[in-house]
C-alpha cells in the first residue's frame, strides 16, 4: 500500500483478488461467503451509483445497521464515492439517531427495516432518502433496496484528495454529551501502514470481529487492515459465548478482535468450565497452567497450545492472536491466556487517532504497557509528577484536526503548540513503553486534595465472587460504590441477606487500600450499570443511577407481561402468593421481577414466616431448597405452581415438628469420651483466655440459675465464641449450646467431633427453619443457647443489625435474654487475620430480660424486628456501661 492510500485504492487492490472470500457471516452451522471480487465489484458499482445519485464529495452520508458483509460494502462504497460515512450505532435511541442525523447534516442514510421508524421520526421537513440493506429486494413504504444503485458498468469516481475527510465519527460519551468529529485518508493510512508493517495478518488469517462497527477501533484494525492484508473478516451470528465459539471452529477463525471484558470474559468461562468437573479438575488445571505462565515469563518458552490441546479444540483450533483495544486488557488477564497458548497483543489508542497509537507487537512487547508509538507518532507526559505520571499528549499523523463546530472543545483538546491532550494519565518507562494508569477527567479529587483514580478502585471492590460489577463515585465529598451483586453467588454461598453480604464484602475489600480510597457507603443496583458498547462505564450517569438505587426506587418500569407471565399469573397457586405479597407489603411496587431481598427486605427469618403462611393459608407447602432458588417474585410463583396444593392440617392441629435423626444426634448428650474432652476443650480455653487475652469478666453473676436462657452477644471475630465459653463457670457451659456455621465447622469430620463435645449444632443459613427448629428445641429441653444475631462476623468492629430471627427465637419460647457484650476481639483477630495477636478481652454480661419488655422497647414493622432492635440497644448499652472499650456505634 503506498502513500496515497485511499478507499479507492483498497478497491483496487481486492478486485485481482478473484474469489478468494473478502467477508464470511456464521449462521448456525452455515457460512456464508462474499468474495473479494463480489465485495470490490458491488462497492464500485455503489460508488458509482451514488455519484450518479447526485451525491457530492464531502457530503454526509449515515449508515445505521448491524454488521454485515453488506454494511462493509456500503461503508466502502460511501468512502470511495468521496463522501463522508457516518456510521450510527445499531443501539442507537430514537432520540440519539434525531440527534446525529441533524447534527451530521445527512440527507441519504443506508439502514434496515428496523431502524426505518425512528428515521421516520428523526426527517425534517425535506425528509431523508433511506436505502434498506436487508437482503430482500423488494421497496418498503417507498424505501430503495441499496441494490437499485448499483450502477452497471461502473462509472468514473472522484479524484480523492488524501486530507479530505472521509468518516464522520461521535466520541463514545463516558464522560458526557458525544461530540463530533472527521478523519480523513491521512489519517487512516498512517495507521494502516503502521499496522501492515508489522505483518500480524496475511492471505491465510482469519479474523473474527465481533465488535460494531460504527467505532472507529474496529473498522481500522478489523475491516480496513484485514481487507488490506489480503485476510478474511468473520461475522458471528451474535455477540454471545457459544456464537462466537462456533463462528471460531466454524469458519477456521485464525485471530480475534476485541476488547477486554471479552477476553475476560472468555477467560471466566473457560476456568468455571473447568472448576464444573470438580475439585480435581481445577488444581490439576491451576498448575497446569501456573507452570506454562512461569515458563513463559521465565524462559519465553510457549507450551501451552501443547498442554491445552484439547481446550484449543474445543475454542477454535486454529486460533492464535488476540488482539485488544478499547480499554486497558489486565496483565493478569494477559498472561493466563498467553499461558494458555494464545498470543495477546495490546495496544492504546482514541477514535481522535483513529484507534491505534501505541501498540505491543510480536518480538517487542511488555505486558503490563500499551506498547510502543506507531511510525510518525509521538507521545509526551505533560505536568509529570515524582513518579513520572502526567497527562497523556499525542501528536502524528493520525491525529483528527479538531471536534466540528465546537471551539470550546478544541481548545481544550489541544495544547498551544499543537499536541492533543488525551485527558489519560500515564507514564513512559526508559525505552519509550506507554503505561495507562487512568483517566485525568475521570479522576475525583476529595477534599483532603487527595487524587482518587475510581478505575483502579472499582479493580480491589470487584474482586468477589458476590460481585457483577462495581462503580465507585463521589457523593458529598465522600467515596460511594454503585455495587451490582451476583444473585446466584450470594444464594449459592449460603447467605440471603444480600445488603448485608455486600456490605461485609466492600468493608473487607477496602482494608487492601488506603484509609482515603475506601468507600464509606453504597447502594444496590439491580440493572446492569451503565456503559459504552465497547464497555466503559459512562460516569456521567453514575451519579442519578446511584441516588435512585440509594432511594430504593424501582427500576425502570418492565416490558408488558408476556403470554408466559400472564399465564403463571392465571393459575391458582401463583394468583394467590401474588395477591398475598400485595397485602403483605402494600407500600411495595409489586412485579414479577421485584426481588424479595432488596425490595421487600425479606431476610431467611422472614422466608420461615411465608412459607408457613403460604402453607396455613393455601396449603402451598415450599421446601427450603425450592426457597433458596428463589430470586424473584416470578421464581416464587413458579415454585408454588410447582409445588401444587397440598392438604395441610390447620395450625391449631399441626403436630410439633419433630427433628430428623440427623438433627437429633447434635443435641444427644455426650457420653463419657466425648464429655472427658469437652472439659479438657474448656480447661485449655479458659487458661488461654486468661494468660493471652487478660480476660475480664463483669456480671457474670446476672445469669440465670438453670435454662432456659439465650446468651446474644455482638460478633466481630472467631474469638467471640471462645472468649464467652471462658467466661462461663463449668457448670453452666455443660449446659450451654451454640449454633455453628454448617461450611466452616461441619464439612471435615476432624472438626465435627470436637463440635459434639463443646455442644455446637450446624447451622445453614440456607435452612433457616432447620436452624431455628434446632434452636428452639434446646430451649425446649431447658437448656441455654448462646446466639449471635449479627450472623456476620463485624468487618469493623462496630455492632452491625440483629437480625429479626433472635426476635423469633426468643417469641416463639417465652424464654429470657442476657445480652453480652465481648470487646477487643476484633483488635486481637478481625475477620481478615489468619492468627491473632495478644490484646485484652472484656466480656459483660447483662441482667436478664424479657422478649415481652424488648418488642414495646424496639422499633420495626414486626414483633421480632423490634425486639431483634431493642436487644440491639441492650447489647450497645453494655459497651457504654463496661467504659466505652468497644466499638457498639
Amino acid at each position: 500500500m503506498g502513500e496515497g492510500w485511499t478507499v479507492q485504492s483498497l478497491l483496487r487492490e481486492l478486485a485481482p483478488r478473484g474469489e478468494q472470500p473478502a467477508v464470511m457471516t456464521v449462521r448456525g452451522e452455515t457460512v456464508e461467503s462474499w468474495s473479494c471480487a463480489d465485495v470490490a465489484d458491488r462497492a464500485q458499482r455503489l460508488a458509482s451509483g451514488l455519484v450518479q445519485a447526485g451525491v457530492e464529495p464531502g457530503e454526509p452520508v449515515g449508515l445505521l445497521a448491524p454488521n454485515s458483509p453488506e454494511w462493509v460494502v456500503v461503508r466502502l462504497a460511501i468512502g470511495a464515492a468521496g463522501a463522508i460515512a457516518v456510521a450510527l450505532d445499531d443501539l442507537f435511541t430514537d432520540a440519539e439517531v434525531a440527534t446525529v442525523i441533524r447534527d451530521s447534516g445527512c440527507r441519504r442514510v443506508f439502514t434496515t427495516r428496523d431502524h426505518l421508524p425512528a428515521l421516520r421520526r428523526a426527517s425534517d421537513a425535506s425528509g431523508l432518502e433511506l436505502f434498506l440493506i436487508d437482503r430482500a429486494d423488494a421497496q418498503d413504504g417507498g424505501e430503495q433496496s441499496w441494490l437499485g444503485l448499483l450502477a452497471q458498468p461502473p462509472g468514473q469516481l472522484p479524484t480523492l484528495a488524501a486530507e479530505a475527510p472521509t468518516m464522520l465519527t461521535y466520541s463514545s460519551g463516558t464522560t458526557g454529551a458525544p461530540k463530533g468529529f472527521t478523519l480523513s485518508h491521512v489519517n487512516l493510512s498512517a495507521n494502516l501502514q503502521a499496522l501492515l508493517a508489522e505483518g500480524l495478518l496475511g492471505p491465510a488469517d482469519r479474523v473474527l470481529l465481533p465488535l460494531p462497527l460504527h467505532h472507529v477501533y474496529p473498522l481500522v484494525v478489523g475491516v480496513l487492515t484485514a481487507l488490506s492484508s489480503g485476510a478474511t473478516i468473520i461475522f458471528p451470528e451474535a455477540v454471545t459465548g457459544p456464537n462466537i465459539v462456533r463462528a471460531l471452529r466454524a469458519a477456521r477463525v485464525t485471530t480475534m478482535i476485541g476488547v477486554p471484558a471479552l477476553y475476560a470474559a472468555l477467560l471466566s468461562g473457560l476456568e468455571g468450565r473447568v472448576a464444573a468437573r470438580g475439585r480435581a479438575a481445577k488444581a490439576a488445571f491451576a498448575a497446569l497452567l501456573g507452570l506454562a505462565v512461569w515458563l513463559l515469563r521465565r524462559f519465553g518458552l510457549r507450551v501451552g497450545r501443547g498442554l491445552f490441546r484439547g481446550l484449543h479444540g474445543y475454542i477454535g483450533p486454529d486460533l492464535r492472536l488476540m488482539v485488544s483495544g478499547g480499554a486497558r486488557l489486565e496483565p493478569e488477564v494477559i498472561w493466563k491466556l498467553e499461558g494458555l497458548g494464545w498470543q495477546v497483543l495490546s495496544g492504546y489508542g482514541l477514535a481522535e487517532t483513529a484507534s491505534i497509537f501505541t501498540g505491543n507487537r510480536p518480538g517487542r512487547r511488555r505486558i503490563g504497557s500499551e506498547g510502543l508509538p506507531l511510525v510518525g507518532a509521538a507521545p509526551r507526559i505533560a505536568d509529570a509528577d515524582e513518579n513520572g505520571v502526567g497527562e497523556i499528549q499525542l501528536r502524528g499523523p493520525n491525529v483528527f484536526t479538531g471536534y466540528r463546530n465546537d471551539a470550546a472543545a478544541n481548545h481544550a483538546a489541544f495544547t498551544d503548540d499543537g499536541w492533543l491532550r488525551t485527558g489519560d494519565l500515564g507514564y513512559l518507562d526508559a525505552d519509550g513503553y506507554l503505561y495507562v494508569t487512568g483517566r485525568a477527567k475521570e479522576m475525583i479529587v476529595l477534599g483532603g486534595g487527595k487524587n482518587v483514580l475510581p478505575e483502579e478502585l472499582e479493580k480491589t471492590y470487584g474482586d468477589s465472587p458476590f460481585m457483577h460489577e462495581v462503580a465507585v463515585l463521589e457523593r458529598s465529598g465522600k467515596l460511594v460504590a454503585l455495587a451490582r451483586p451476583n444473585f446466584e453467588a450470594i444464594k449459592a454461598s449460603g447467605y440471603t441477606g444480600v445488603d448485608d453480604v455486600l456490605r461485609v464484602t466492600l468493608t473487607s475489600l477496602s482494608r487492601r487500600l488506603p484509609s482515603f480510597q475506601r468507600v464509606s457507603g453504597f447502594a444496590i443496583a439491580r440493572e446492569p450499570l451503565p456503559r459504552t458498547r465497547l464497555g466503559k462505564f459512562m460516569r456521567y450517569r453514575l451519579p442519578q443511577v446511584y441516588e435512585r438505587a440509594r432511594k430504593g426506587a424501582a427500576p425502570p418500569a418492565p416490558a408488558a407481561p408476556s403470554q408466559e407471565d400472564r399465564a403463571l399469573l392465571g393459575r391458582p397457586p401463583a394468583r394467590k402468593v401474588w395477591d398475598y405479597l400485595r397485602a403483605r407489603y402494600p407500600r411495595a411496587t409489586l412485579t414479577l421481577e421485584t426481588i424479595p431481598q432488596l425490595d421487600l427486605g425479606v431476610d431467611s427469618l422472614e422466608w420461615v414466616t411465608i412459607t408457613l403462611e403460604l402453607e396455613d393459608r393455601f396449603g402451598i407447602k415450599l421446601t427450603e431448597d425450592e426457597i433458596s432458588r428463589v430470586i424473584t417474585v416470578r421464581d416464587l410463583l413458579q415454585a408454588a405452581t410447582a409445588a401444587g396444593r397440598r392438604a395441610a392440617a390447620p395450625p391449631a392441629e399441626r403436630p410439633p415438628q419433630g427433628l430428623a435423626p440427623d438433627q437429633e444426634r447434635w443435641l444427644r448428650p455426650p457420653g463419657a469420651a466425648l464429655a472427658a474432652l469437652g472439659m479438657v476443650l474448656y480447661a485449655l480455653n479458659w487458661t488461654l483466655m486468661r494468660l493471652v487475652f487478660r480476660l475480664r469478666v463483669a456480671g457474670a453473676e446476672s445469669l440465670p440459675q438453670r435454662g432456659p436462657y439465650v446468651l446474644v452477644a455482638n460478633h466481630a471475630s472467631d474469638l467471640d465464641p471462645l472468649a464467652l465459653a471462658a467466661a462461663l463457670p463449668l457448670s453452666r457451659m455443660r449446659e450451654v449450646y451454640w449454633g455453628g456455621d454448617v461450611a466452616r465447622l461441619f464439612s471435615r469430620a476432624v472438626t465435627r467431633l470436637p463440635c459434639r463435645a463443646l455442644h455446637i449444632f450446624p447451622v445453614d443459613e440456607r435452612s433457616p427453619a432447620s436452624s431455628l427448629a434446632l434452636a428452639s428445641e434446646v430451649l425446649a429441653r431447658d437448656n441455654a443457647l448462646a446466639w449471635f444475631p449479627e450472623m456476620w462476623r463485624s468487618p469493623t468492629g462496630e455492632l452491625q443489625r440483629f437480625l429479626p430471627g433472635v426476635g423469633m427465637l426468643l417469641a416463639r419460647s417465652g424464654a429470657p435474654v442476657v445480652p453480652v457484650f465481648i470487646s477487643g476481639t476484633f483488635e486481637a483477630m478481625p475477620r481478615w487475620r489468619r492468627l491473632p495477636r495478644p490484646h485484652r478481652i472484656s466480656v459483660t454480661l447483662g441482667p436478664p430480660l424479657d422478649a415481652t419488655e424488648l418488642e414495646g422497647a424496639g422499633e420495626g414493622g414486626t414483633a421480632y424486628d423490634r425486639i431483634a432492635s431493642a436487644l440491639r440497644d441492650r447489647v450497645a448499652g453494655l459497651s457504654r456501661s463496661a467504659g466505652g472499650s468497644g466499638r457498639a456505634e
